[in-house]
């Protein structure tokens, strides 16, 4: 129902509000700041260059040649309007799911979720831990993403708790019927899998639901669009059922949104109806049966395992423990943009950098090889598709 949930809306009348809005240390303050916190927050991610390569990184299709196909900042796009939505409709704090949706996706790798699990399997290996888009979102946000202060030094982004924990907290597989927010306070590098807690406010939870609202239907949509479901859209058909006459994006969202505000209450949580729930399951399970493992999308995937393998694999090569740095500098005549740009990055969070102009956290030593091999995960991490193609050629070049 309308404004439904304006009791437990993140504002100073919740009584959790002064840890939503906390930070792990203080933001740089103006005079002339009119901003809220979450709207500063909202704003640190735009300028961020994390978010400015979503627009170059897979959201399920590789490089299409058509400009309509969904790539990684339209998906964000679309979650924050979905969110929006809800959390308007319900009483929310929009201002909150709006920072949320926005930066929820910057932990992505190139290539999509096929990136994302190369990753995983060279983590595990080589640094002992996983890798998943979610933890390595909220690590980006808090040590990666530098903007400069107006006195020119570079820090971290340093964003509220509210939005952090919506970013760790956003996997939106999910198929249970009923979304609340927890109860604790907690240090959110206590993750260690996805979705292992629920996020801390409402308006996470919302942003949670709009992630999975949002890419069922445009998956499919991008999907017809060139021609992958031509002979399975009688099953698509017999899913929907009564709900459309025809196949897009715009019916599937209006009827999930519709469905959720008119379903969920503070007391029973976030949810469908039974039927919309099945519903959304049956979409999800045909997207993946006729979409995400269809055999037009294997070639593009063996392609992303040797292109990400073979820049890993010759970064991790110059690894020679005080000798990294000459090692490095020793293959520049072989890779220099390769080089150049690995070492310029990496000595944004090393003590080797210019300390001067950073007041960021420093991160690595270049003398740990754990250090090193995680550092070299994170820099690829945060290549756009065209960024890491262009690499791996320089790398085959002669």
């Amino acid at each position: 129902m309308k404004n439904s949930f304006s009791s437990v809306a993140a504002n100073e009348k919740n009584y959790k509000w002064n840890n939503i809005i906390s930070r792990q240390k203080p933001l740089y303050s103006r005079n002339n700041d009119i901003r809220s916190d979450f709207e500063r927050d909202y704003t640190r991610v735009i300028h961020s260059n994390a978010y400015r390569r979503l627009k170059h990184k897979t959201q399920v299709f590789y490089s299409p040649q058509n400009d309509h196909i969904c790539t990684r900042i339209e998906h964000v796009n679309h979650v924050e309007s979905i969110s929006y939505t809800i959390a308007h409709y319900l009483g929310l704090n929009n201002e909150l799911t709006k920072a949320i949706a926005t930066s929820h996706d910057l932990g992505h790798s190139p290539f999509g979720h096929k990136g994302e699990k190369i990753l995983d399997e060279i983590s595990k290996r080589d640094v002992g831990t996983s890798f998943w888009h979610e933890k390595n979102g909220l690590y980006f946000v808090d040590n990666i993403e530098l903007l400069e202060d107006y006195e020119g030094y570079k820090q971290n982004l340093d964003l509220t708790y509210g939005v952090r924990d919506g970013i760790i907290s956003h996997c939106g597989e999910i198929d249970e019927n009923s979304i609340k927010p927890r109860e604790d306070f907690i240090d959110l590098k206590d993750y260690t899998f996805p979705n292992q807690f629920a996020p801390y406010t409402w308006e996470a939870c919302v942003v949670k639901i709009s992630d999975k609202i949002s890419y069922i239907g445009r998956d499919i949509e991008d999907a017809i669009t060139l021609g992958i479901l031509d002979e399975h859209l009688d099953k698509l058909y017999d899913i929907l059922g009564n709900y459309s006459g025809t196949i897009n994006n715009t019916v599937i969202i209006n009827k999930l949104i519709y469905d959720l505000c008119n379903n969920s209450t503070p007391e029973k949580g976030l949810c469908f109806s039974e039927e919309s729930l099945e519903l959304m399951n049956k979409i999800k399970k045909f997207n993946y049966e006729y979409i995400y493992l269809s055999d037009i999308l294997k070639p593009s995937n063996e392609y992303f395992s040797i292109v990400i393998n073979t820049i890993y694999n010759t970064l991790k090569n110059c690894f020679d423990y005080k000798n990294t740095f000459n090692s490095l500098h020793n293959m520049k005549k072989f890779y220099p943009n390769l080089i150049n740009g690995f070492m310029d990055w990496f000595n944004n969070f090393s003590i080797t950098g210019d300390r001067n102009k950073l007041k960021n956290n420093v991160l690595f030593n270049i003398e740990n090889p754990k250090d090193f091999y995680f550092s070299i995960i994170l820099y690829i991490s945060g290549m756009t598709d065209k960024f890491a193609i262009d690499t791996y050629n320089e790398i085959i070049s002669f």
